[in-house]
């Protein structure tokens, strides 16, 4: 399981809620979850958004503490 929908079932919100909190489309937090990766901008947003690093959403970082 990708780790943007991990962070988001946690969270218990849908893709359509995290698309709107980041100020994209439904499908590009889709495209996220498939395996893409969210350009950097999205990137950091994600990571302040969900209290993790951007090393742990790429899954560079097992840790997840920001």
């Amino acid at each position: 399981m990708n780790i943007v929908k991990k962070l988001r079932d946690k969270k218990n919100i849908t893709q359509n809620e995290l698309a709107k909190e980041m100020g994209v489309m439904r499908q590009t937090i889709s495209a996220i979850e498939r395996g893409s990766n969210p350009r950097v901008e999205l990137l950091k947003r994600l990571a302040e958004y969900f209290g993790v690093t951007t090393d742990y959403i790429l899954g560079l970082d097992e840790s997840n503490t920001a």
